[in-house]
């Protein structure tokens, strides 16, 4: 009796570590303005059944359409995407509970900020609309600092109406966290930055920029986990570029299609994963087409078409992977619903649960540990 006692805090140590690596917090970006969405939604998500238990509603948020947490996981950062009025929020988060708490708000230097990231340096933002890349440090609570530096993109490519000026929606570390890859729909045009994560005023600097084909819009783009390989999605084509990468350099090894021969609609391709085993790249494509596509990734980093399926709404706008591979969660956007996929770990292939999660306009999705 003695011994089982003694075993009993192991015990319930070792099963309370398990149940943190099955049960992560799912964090939701919406947009308030179409008066369907409360702000920012923390569920807990169990990666083992698929089910999710709502946590926490942060509310008064403007627009809270893309989201990050920080590698320490004390802070979340937001944009509020309101045109020429946008901003950037920081907040503590409270893991455990869910609970976001604000700490401050800085203008993020360009309309319609779209992608934000963050390291335990600093915050970088994508501007869509102002075609801009914004700065900003983090202080020791989590808040944000003035900004450190503004990059503006000033190029335009071939489509009048959508390539009209600069348009910012990626601004992404490198598996190396060496460089920030920014992905221009407006221009055409991938750049890779240097990232000098201590300086004041020139944490990025220029290393390279790659012209992508003419009026294809390079959107976003993913990295294996091995770090050898990226996959960039177009938003136009719904073509997908697979590279090597290496040290801030991209090599193009191929490019493939990801919607029938004959389709003939509106593709408007949306996000872009890679599956946390390797094995397998999934892609987003909205307008008239509403689908995910499975591309099996080989060796070489080259992909080969597997499967395709309804998102099963409108407008898939983001999706995630679960961290243990197991599920994909697709927000789709204009039915304001994230479905929850099962993912076959052999063909790659996915199939409804018949789970969903019912939120207003859900545009980005991101897991992150309990503890």
């Amino acid at each position: 009796m003695k011994k089982i006692l003694s075993l009993l805090p192991a015990l319930m140590i070792y099963f309370n570590a398990q149940a943190q690596k099955v049960n992560y917090n799912l964090l939701i970006g919406t947009y308030t303005n179409t008066g369907k969405s409360e702000g920012i939604y923390t569920y807990n998500f169990n990666t083992f059944t698929g089910q999710s238990r709502l946590k926490s509603v942060t509310e008064n948020v403007d627009n809270p359409s893309f989201l990050t947490v920080s590698p320490d996981r004390k802070s979340v950062y937001t944009v509020n995407e309101s045109g020429s009025k946008s901003a950037v929020s920081a907040f503590s988060f409270n893991p455990a509970a869910g609970n976001l708490t604000i700490l401050n708000k800085k203008d993020s230097e360009g309309a319609d900020p779209c992608y934000i990231t963050a390291d335990d340096k600093n915050v970088i933002v994508g501007n869509y609309s102002g075609g801009s890349i914004a700065v900003f440090g983090r202080n020791a609570d989590g808040s944000l600092t003035t900004v450190k530096q503004v990059i503006r993109h000033a190029g335009k490519s071939i489509d009048p109406k959508r390539q009209e000026s600069a348009h910012v929606h990626l601004v992404q570390f490198t598996p190396d966290k060496k460089y920030v890859v920014s992905n221009d729909l407006g221009e055409d045009m991938i750049y890779i930055y240097t990232y000098n994560p201590a300086s004041k005023t020139e944490v990025l600097t220029l290393k390279t920029a790659y012209k992508t084909p003419a009026g294809t819009g390079p959107r976003h783009l993913s990295f294996a986990p091995n770090g050898k390989f990226a996959y960039l999605t177009h938003e136009f084509n719904g073509s997908i570029t697979a590279f090597t990468y290496a040290d801030g350099k991209l090599n193009q090894i191929q490019r493939i299609g990801t919607t029938p021969k004959d389709f003939k609609g509106r593709v408007d391709a949306a996000d872009i994963h890679v599956s946390p085993d390797g094995k397998f790249l999934y892609q987003s494509n909205r307008g008239d087409a509403n689908t995910i596509s499975v591309f099996e990734i080989f060796p070489t980093g080259r992909l080969a078409f597997k499967s395709r399926v309804s998102t099963l709404g409108i407008g898939p706008r983001n999706f995630a992977i679960a961290p243990n591979g197991r599920f994909l969660l697709v927000g789709n956007q204009k039915n304001d619903e994230v479905v929850i996929f099962k993912i076959n770990k052999i063909s790659g292939a996915l199939t409804d649960t018949g789970k969903r999660i019912a939120v207003g306009a859900p545009v980005c999705l991101v897991f992150s540990s309990v503890n």
